[in-house]
């Protein structure tokens, strides 16, 4: 009765605010971060130039395809480099929210049902902020119009205000940036153009599913076919492959990430067609026709010839845009030329065990394409490499840059941001929680000693020495292990090791070991070895 005369009380002080809620865990001696995302992976808001009315045009569900065609459709200017709304009385702004992690946590926050597909950083953010991470002092976000060239001045700017903003508002601690996708490419070329800053705010840069040669197939498929930001059913209510199809022919950003033509590709990349040609004899025959990276720059051209989209009435042509090719080419140079500067580290996660396109296919022997043009209207077939289904393994590890290390994950390209093995990989490297010097991020276990004894002594001149040592493994998820190690029996397995003597017929030493792996329990699994070891004494 005394208890719950005491949970009453303890309510009405708390209804009575005589009690403050608990505050979150918070832990002063972490290093400040910073969190950049990849291709729409930030809100995008439309400010009216005439009445300042601002509205968010990326992400939403309610007029998603309405305002998008309407406020972020644009045209390049090869003057600028940057890409221009086709609406002359739109300005896109990025939110500066809950210092700049508002734009790149939940993407559209109106949505209930169907949320975790507009999800981007958040659980990153939720789990950052339990290991004692605050928002303003130690934890920052930096969204940007992901339209726009991963080089353009106007975002190397606001990057490099946003750092030293980062360093003062941490009491000038240097910055952690964690980066992903497409965001890695953009934080390179900031190193490359300004490396001087980024020595001087940055201590370590942790790029997650970085397209550092490009995402091949994925790509090139969007160039003739466009691309879905969400899968399921919530495309029924979002933006069309083709709005977004017309957007991206003017974006320099995915341009940037074409498969780059100079890197030597384990299996090189092709846009492959089947065609219907007139042979020699006069009769149609049906060949397949392969482009590699540098050679399908045509076949985009002539596709995309007839490309256009009706704005307000006016007909605007949109071809596929040598202007911007010829921009990317001088952010490739940035890119291949970008070093990481003393005193900064560098570290790479990338996705594996995907399905991830790498060539793609157009047509058929059976069904083959007659008119180039007609591209837009086939369903491409992939050929696939291992990856994290958007980026090649291969194109995300090869960062050309001095590593301290480079880890595999499995996991999907957006969602390896939301995997536990990253996130423990993520503390260990922030030196988040209490160190943990046992942690292996490569393997993701930890493997902590728990008994060691070792006894010697002679006896009839030989040498006796016996072992004991135990071990508690903590791993994954049960499911993740092998079916012989997470048996409910232990594992018992015995070894003998002998070395001869001088004499074929004697041993000059033997030791017999046995090692037992007990069944996993609560995540944890024990290992003892016991062992003993007899040698002739010298």
């Amino acid at each position: 009765m005394a208890m719950l005369l005491e949970d009453i009380v303890q309510s009405v002080e708390m209804w009575l605010k005589l009690i403050k809620k608990p505050q979150p865990y918070v832990d002063p001696n972490l290093d400040p971060v910073l969190l950049v995302p990849g291709i729409a992976g930030s809100i995008l808001n439309a400010v009216d130039d005439q009445n300042g009315k601002e509205e968010r045009v990326w992400v939403r569900i309610l007029g998603a395809d309405y305002k998008f065609r309407t406020k972020l459709w644009s045209r390049f200017d090869p003057s600028t480099g940057k890409t221009e709304s086709l609406d002359p009385n739109a300005t896109i702004r990025v939110p500066e929210e809950r210092y700049g992690l508002g734009a790149i946590d939940v993407l559209d926050p109106d949505m209930i049902v169907g949320r975790d597909c507009v999800c981007y950083f958040h659980d990153m953010i939720v789990e950052m902020l339990k290991w004692g991470f605050q928002e303003g002092k130690t934890l920052f976000g930096f969204g940007y119009d992901f339209r726009q060239s991963n080089r353009l001045q106007e975002t190397m700017d606001r990057l490099a205000a946003k750092l030293e903003s980062v360093y003062e508002a941490s009491g000038g601690k240097k910055i952690n940036v964690i980066s992903h996708s497409m965001g890695g490419l953009l934080v390179k070329c900031f190193m490359g153009l300004h490396s001087d800053v980024f020595q001087k705010y940055v201590k370590n840069w942790i790029a997650i599913a970085a397209p550092f040669r490009g995402a091949p197939g994925y790509i090139a498929s969007t160039f003739l076919n466009g691309m879905s930001f969400v899968d399921g059913w919530e495309q029924n209510f979002f933006i069309s492959k083709w709005s977004m199809h017309q957007l991206l022919i003017e974006c320099p950003s995915i341009y940037e990430l074409m498969a780059c033509p100079h890197f030597h590709w384990q299996h090189i990349p092709l846009l492959e067609i089947w065609r219907e040609k007139e042979g020699c004899d006069g009769y149609p025959r049906t060949i397949l026709e392969s482009y590699r990276p540098g050679n399908c720059i045509d076949i985009f051209k002539e596709a995309l010839s007839g490309n256009t989209v009706d704005y307000n009435g006016e007909m605007i042509p949109l071809p596929f845009n040598l202007e911007i090719l010829k921009w990317v080419k001088e952010t490739q140079k940035v890119l291949s030329h970008a070093k990481v500067p003393s005193g900064v580290k560098f570290y790479n996660i990338y996705g594996i065990n995907l399905e991830t396109p790498h060539s793609v296919c157009y047509g058929s022997e059976e069904a083959p394409v007659t008119n180039i043009q007609d591209l837009r209207f086939f369903q491409p077939e992939y050929i696939c490499v291992d990856g994290d289904g958007t980026v090649p393994a291969e194109s995300a590890k090869a960062d050309g840059l001095h590593a301290e290390a480079r880890v595999a994950v499995p996991g999907e390209h957006r969602g390896i941001l939301c995997e536990p093995h990253v996130f423990r990989i993520l503390k260990h490297w922030l030196r988040a929680g209490e160190p943990d010097p046992f942690y292996n991020p490569i393997n993701d276990y930890v493997i902590l000693p728990t008994a060691f004894e070792m006894e010697s002594h002679h006896e009839k001149g030989l040498q006796v020495t016996s072992l004991k040592e135990e071990w508690e493994i903590v791993t994954k998820d049960q499911d993740d292990l092998d079916d012989t190690v997470s048996s409910r029996k232990p594992l018992v397995s015995s070894i003998s090791v002998s070395q001869g003597g001088s004499n074929k017929h004697s041993l000059r030493s033997e030791a017999h070991a046995t090692v037992i792996v007990h069944p996993q329990n609560e995540g944890k699994q024990h290992v003892e070895l016991n062992a003993i070891s007899v040698s002739v004494d010298a």
